[in-house]
Order: C-alpha cells, then structure tokens, then sequence
C-alpha cells in the first residue's frame, strides 16, 4: 500500500511517499480502507521527536481515520465488512494512518455519522474526543454553568465550544479578531479578541466579577495559573498542554484540575456521532489536502492561525 512516512525525526521534509506492506487484522481488529485523515499537533511533535511515543522511523504517524472496512479479524463483534468507520487510533505501539490502510481494534472505532463525508468524519475524531473527554466526562459540564474555553477557533477549542453549549453551559471563548465570527456562529455567548484585552479582566466583566465555573485550556503557558483568578471557588479546570507558572492559587479557591490525554475509547466515538446525527456538533475545516501534501499540511498547522482542522484525503470520497 501507498503510505506517507517519516524517514527520521525532524521538520517537515522528512516525509517520503513510500510503498509499505498492507497490515492484517488480527483477532478483535479490523482492517480499515482510510479514505481521510488529519493533522493534529501532536504529528508535528512525534514527526519532530517521538521517542516519547514509543515512535521508531522509518514509521507511519497519523492519528485520524475515516474510511470503509475491509477485513475483519477472529472475534469481531461490532462491525462487519463494508461498515463506514471512523475512529483515532492508539498513539502508543500502534501504527499512524497517512496510509491506504489502517488496522484498529474494535474497541476504539464507531460508525461514522451519517450525514458526515469521509472528509468532514476525518476532522472530528482525535480533537472531538478530546473536547468531549474535557467538557463531559471530566468538567462534568451542566446546565446553567459558565465555561471559558481558550483557542475557541482551533481544532479541539471549535469542538468543545459546540460541545458545551449542547450541555447546556453559557460559553466565553478566547480567540483572535479575525476568527471572532467563526467563535459566535458556533455558539460562543460572548468571545474575547485576546490580543485586543486581557482576557481575565474581560471574564470578570462579562460575569460581573463572578468568574467562571469551569475554564478548558488548549494554549498551554501561563494561562491555566491566570485563569485560576477567574475560576469559581470549588471550580474546574482542565488542560491538553504544557503549563508554566504557579499553579498553588487553586489550592485556596478548592479548584479541582485536570490534565488530559486522550484514552481512546469506542463509547467517546459514540458520544460524537450521537452529537453529530443530532446537529449539534459539526466539522470546521480549515483546508483539505492530498495525502501526498501531507508535510504543507504540517507547515501550515506549525505557523499557527489555522481554523478547525486541515483534513488529508487518501482516496476518492
């Protein structure tokens, strides 16, 4: 099969367009054609280095899959050949899926929505699962409660602003002047240029110096110990990245913090596609590339700015 892999570790021109061997399932697996994938943040920081992941180039990365079964392993349940999927796969011992074809174990896959194009299914499963994971399941987000999401406009931050509002939260959202529109047609309540004001002393307006209930960063830095001052006693924060800074001010407010790596689970792919059939969470696409243009997918998501996600077709949709 053709596949697109990194030859070493390094910036984006170690990708080479290779011929590779087609996986086989093995029991409670199935084989998988990819008719899309995507690019996250973390492929640029295993095609830099990803030692840390377990990665030994030559090798496949590519955490993503929308795409047609077609083979099925000893022991498979859930789904049968033919069946539309889609699902991210495992990082940790596994291989990615800038290729033709993915192997998977059941466990992590799901049907893809109905009313979703392979393209649009690609874009949604590593970042929607995350945004869930935060929001639902460790935010524990309920009705009535205010939640500051950071980086509303990106590929995890788009997401989780839907995913509030669906539970019923009032949402703030932090974002650049120029995707200010794209943040409020999600469903943001009110959205802050972060780079026009300080986003904490926005946050004390727009609550009348309540705060939030709940704060979800995806920036990374400073920003989890600044949005301590602006977090409700008995609050929750939750963060997908790095953090810096003295993080002791939420001992005294009771907060309770989350820091997030995805687990990959069939039930969180689920909970997607319910909220996708229902309309209540839809794709944001920044570009669509071939799989071929894989490293300017990954120069474009280094530079910053980009809207949801960039999506790579790996054959006809």
């Amino acid at each position: 099969m053709q596949a697109i892999i990194i030859t070493g570790f390094g910036g984006p021109d170690v990708f080479e367009e290779r011929y590779i061997p087609k996986p086989e399932p093995h029991a409670n697996q199935i084989l998988v054609r990819v008719h899309a994938t995507s690019v996250n943040p973390v492929d640029y920081k295993i095609r830099r280095n990803g030692k840390w992941a377990g990665v030994e180039p030559p090798a496949v990365i590519g955490y993503d899959v929308a795409g047609v079964v077609e083979e099925v392993g000893a022991g498979v349940k859930n789904f049968k050949i033919g069946d539309e999927v889609f699902y991210t796969p495992v990082i940790f011992g596994g291989e990615g899926s800038y290729a033709e074809y993915h192997v998977a174990d059941e466990s992590i896959v799901a049907l893809k929505p109905r009313n979703l194009s392979f393209t649009e299914a690609a874009s949604m499963p590593l970042a929607g699962c995350t945004a869930w994971d935060g929001v639902v399941r460790l935010a524990k987000t309920q009705p009535g409660e205010t939640i500051l999401i950071h980086a509303a406009a990106g590929g995890v931050g788009s997401l989780a602003v839907q995913i509030a509002k669906a539970a019923g939260a009032r949402v703030l959202a932090t974002c650049s002047k120029k995707n200010i529109a794209l943040v409020k047609s999600l469903g943001a309540d009110v959205v802050i240029d972060y780079r026009a004001e300080d986003f904490v002393e926005a946050v004390l307006r727009e609550t009348e110096d309540q705060g939030v209930d709940i704060v979800y960063d995806t920036v990374g830095g400073d920003t989890l110990e600044r949005s301590i001052k602006i977090t409700r006693p008995s609050g929750r924060l939750v963060s997908i990245v790095d953090t810096t800074g003295d993080l002791n001010g939420a001992y005294i407010k009771n907060l309770t913090l989350y820091f997030l790596f995805l687990e990959r689970a069939s039930y969180k792919m689920e909970a997607l596609r319910n909220l996708i059939e229902q309309e209540q969470l839809h794709p944001v696409i920044d570009s669509v590339l071939p799989l071929n243009q894989a490293a300017k997918a990954h120069q474009q998501l280094e530079r910053g700015g980009v809207k949801g996600k960039i999506v790579l077709e790996v054959s006809e949709n």
